[in-house]
């Protein structure tokens, strides 16, 4: 009765850990959440007046598919801030960066053809690719590497069946990045096999350290994939952007006009607040908090005895070893939610690479909760 692609789609684990921990806070627990993806903060103030004003006045009806042209202009200008040069026409607001990937998905690949991605990567990722008669093609990366691939993965992972590759920088559920020089060498081995390659960057702006801040500062000929969800605090909005090149504006805009028809009118408009300078003062003081609350939750979990291969230089994910607890990352996760209310996600959900030994912690949520979560942690320790 059922397609038979749903075969192949598993579950998304971190929603069920929300669902059970959803459970026990009904029963009067009070559970830390470090398990789930999204900023604690609510949407910054000014966009949320923006939206009210634009609803206000009217702004409910259809957009143009590939979003109104003030928000793409005003992308535009974000990137010429970053040192890069983009025209407004290349960005196609979509809604979410999961309406973009389904249009790059439906863009860039035929059934059967292989699409590159990470073990560990954003579960999701692969769903995108099966939906279009996609192959994706996972590619083990390690702790030695940053959790990332080098162009000599790239190369040997590729086949005669392969289109392209999908990486993220920063990644979900490592946090890190890729070097600056790998991305370019992979780029132009990319390029040379006449294939794609989209960048994922929806963790833009929530990065530390001397590192780059768009692959387009590398190559143009990315696809980049984006979101107003992580850094600009919209999740619920529904709203992102990709940016293609200059030669595939007009098919993924009749793409976008069949499949999604516009993104969110209002969201659109509030999002035109997201880059004034109120609005960027209120994500910059959010990206430093949650750059403290890496700091206090990283040596927090060191104390306790953890291993963090890798220590981030992005988005708020802390990917950790578990091993020592003799449990395995799942056991971990629902003994530490049922028993001690703390709520994290198993590495299962992110693919199949040692996926027993390692838990994403995610660190939205605020200080004292950290606080309690390691307490808890330190008793769920000394009992097991």
């Amino acid at each position: 009765m059922f397609a038979q692609r749903l075969d192949k789609i598993a579950p998304f684990r971190v929603m069920e850990v929300l669902a059970r921990a959803g459970e026990l806070e009904a029963a009067g627990h009070e559970v830390v959440h470090l398990e789930v993806g999204e900023p604690d903060f609510s949407t910054a103030a000014p966009i949320v007046e923006a939206g009210r004003v634009a609803l206000a006045d009217g702004k409910t009806k259809y957009t143009a598919a590939t979003g109104i042209i003030p928000l793409r202009e005003k992308i535009a200008a974000h990137y010429a801030e970053l040192g890069v040069e983009v025209c407004p026409e290349r960005i196609i607001i979509t809604s979410g960066a999961s309406g973009g990937l389904t249009l790059l998905s439906a863009l860039l690949l035929n059934p059967g053809d292989e699409i590159l991605i990470t073990d560990p990567g954003y579960p999701c990722n692969e769903v995108f690719a099966q939906l279009v008669g996609g192959v994706p093609r996972p590619m083990i990366v390690t702790a030695n590497n940053g959790f990332q691939p080098k162009v000599t993965d790239i190369r040997d992972a590729w086949t005669a069946r392969t289109k392209g590759v999908l990486l993220a920088s920063p990644a979900n559920p490592t946090g890190t990045m890729l070097h600056s020089s790998d991305l370019q060498e992979i780029a132009g081995y990319v390029a040379n096999q006449d294939g794609f390659f989209v960048l994922d960057e929806i963790y833009q702006g929530l990065v530390r350290g001397e590192v780059y801040r768009t692959g387009l500062s590398i190559s143009q000929e990315l696809f980049i994939l984006n979101s107003f969800s992580k850094y600009f605090g919209m999740t619920g909005w529904r709203l992102g952007w990709i940016v293609v090149p200059e030669q595939a504006i007009e098919y993924v805009t009749r793409l976008a006009q069949n499949l999604f028809i516009c993104p969110s009118t209002p969201a659109q408009y509030a999002a035109l607040s997201a880059f004034d300078l109120d609005s960027m003062q209120i994500h910059e003081e959010r990206a430093r908090e949650f750059d403290a609350r890496c700091e206090r939750l990283y040596e927090g979990l060191l104390a306790l005895g953890f291993q963090i291969p890798v220590r981030p230089n992005g988005a708020f994910y802390l990917y950790v070893d578990v091993s020592h607890t003799g449990l395995t990352s799942t056991e971990f996760c629902q003994r530490l939610l049922d028993e001690y209310f703390v709520a994290v996600t198993p590495g299962e959900d992110f693919g199949a690479n040692e996926n027993d030994r390692y838990v994403r912690f995610a660190y939205t949520t605020s200080m004292a909760s950290i606080d309690l979560a390691l307490d808890r942690l330190a008793q769920a320790l000394q009992a097991w």
